[in-house]
């Protein structure tokens, strides 16, 4: 008895665990993510191609405007992230930078992985 309770309880962990990871499709991520707070702004064009507007990338550097391309890493050492390669000198140098979905509809920077987020940018709705 005890063993069938036990397989019911794991295959209910199972359901309710998977049921709680949201997986992300990538064609959805394009679009317009705002911060009204800080006057944000980044677009995900579904072209591959970015651009963000008074955008701050951690609690320490101010508001930058840059571009470049981006790409969906689903499954990278645990984590899904979006990278942004950063083309010209819009980041001091920085090639790229590391983009993560917070929830369906928003995105954060988070420059110390263990570090807390950086501000939240939401996707705005289309017009």
């Amino acid at each position: 008895m005890s063993g069938g309770w036990l397989v019911a309880v794991s295959a209910a962990s199972v359901v309710l665990i998977s049921g709680c990871t949201a997986s992300i499709d990538p064609d959805e991520l394009s679009g317009v993510y705002r911060n009204d707070k800080t006057g944000s702004e980044l677009r995900l064009e579904s072209d591959g191609t970015f651009s963000a507007a008074g955008v701050s990338t951690d609690g320490h550097s101010g508001p930058a405007d840059f571009h470049g391309g981006w790409e969906f890493l689903d499954d990278q050492a645990g984590s899904d992230f979006i990278y942004l390669t950063v083309e010209g000198d819009g980041l001091g140098g920085t090639d790229g930078i590391q983009l993560y979905p917070s929830g369906r509809n928003a995105v954060e920077f988070r420059p110390d992985p263990d570090g807390p987020p950086g501000p939240k940018l939401t996707k705005a709705a289309a017009p």
